[in-house]
């Protein structure tokens, strides 16, 4: 069976004295199409720069990354991003900032007529085809992540990346997003992956959750069988929740100690 999305043998580090530092080694990760698969974990194990070579922003020391089973290490038209920030650029409005990221180097050139739909498309799909005209300084930052949202499902990625995007938001347009973010995955049949803090956000939204622990390694994964949605059912993930939060905890652990180790030699 060919993923959507594969991590194969991928380790990560960045130069330090004269040397390379390993944050993440060997990890491993398939993710199918119509799967949203979220990565949990302590500051600093590579989760955020984990993302950012699937993205093609980033290299890593060593393995692949292959998208339906072909390598890439570049940005990719067909892989989405959406970062905690918005990152909407302030002299254009929304409807501009969506269409922004069709202007791709490697995107197959777009025809104003199919170019105008699929802005269309991605604007009403989260809600904002009535602020096609506002411009960033205008918006809520709901509707802010929205436009980025939508900015990266025009694209109409096979993969979309996620790096906590709904932490900066109030509880009531985080759930909304959440709940957008489902439909996304579920209607676009994407693989999803997204890098979360929040244990309960996870298992809101997952199809899988990865514990990614000390030295960069996968230290747990899990597979909620709640059905969606599961907002307003957290009480059926209880006992899913408290060994996350354990597996969590001894990571945490485990990192620390690492870090202390290594500023002793």
């Amino acid at each position: 069976m060919t993923h959507a999305l594969e991590i194969d043998r991928v380790s990560l580090g960045y130069p330090q004295g004269g040397a390379v530092k390993t944050i993440l080694h060997d990890f491993n990760l398939a993710v199918r199409s119509g799967e949203l698969v979220s990565l949990l974990g302590a500051s600093g194990v590579g989760k955020s720069s984990l993302l950012r070579v699937l993205a093609g922003l980033k290299q890593a020391l060593s393995g692949q990354v292959r998208l339906f089973g072909e390598p890439f290490s570049r940005p990719h038209p067909r892989v989405g991003l959406v970062f905690q920030s918005a990152a909407l650029l302030p002299w254009l409005n929304v409807r501009d900032n969506v269409a922004f990221g069709l202007d791709f180097k490697r995107q197959p050139l777009l025809g104003e007529a199919e170019r105008n739909r699929r802005v269309n498309d991605a604007l009403e799909e989260v809600g904002l085809a009535h602020a096609a005209q506002k411009y960033p300084s205008e918006l809520s930052g709901g509707m802010a992540q929205r436009a980025a949202l939508a900015r990266a499902v025009a694209r109409q990625p096979q993969v979309l990346l996620l790096d906590e995007p709904f932490s900066a938001l109030d509880a009531v347009i985080r759930e909304q997003m959440q709940t957008m973010l489902r439909e996304i995955v579920r209607r676009h049949n994407t693989a999803a992956v997204m890098v979360t803090h929040d244990i309960d956000e996870a298992l809101l939204v997952s199809d899988r959750i990865v514990l990614v622990g000390a030295g960069g390694r996968k230290a747990g994964e899990w597979q909620p069988e709640t059905p969606f949605p599961r907002h307003g059912r957290l009480h059926d993930l209880s006992r899913l929740r408290g060994e996350i939060m354990q597996s969590l905890y001894h990571a945490q652990q485990d990192t620390q100690q690492a870090a202390t180790v290594e500023f002793v030699i």
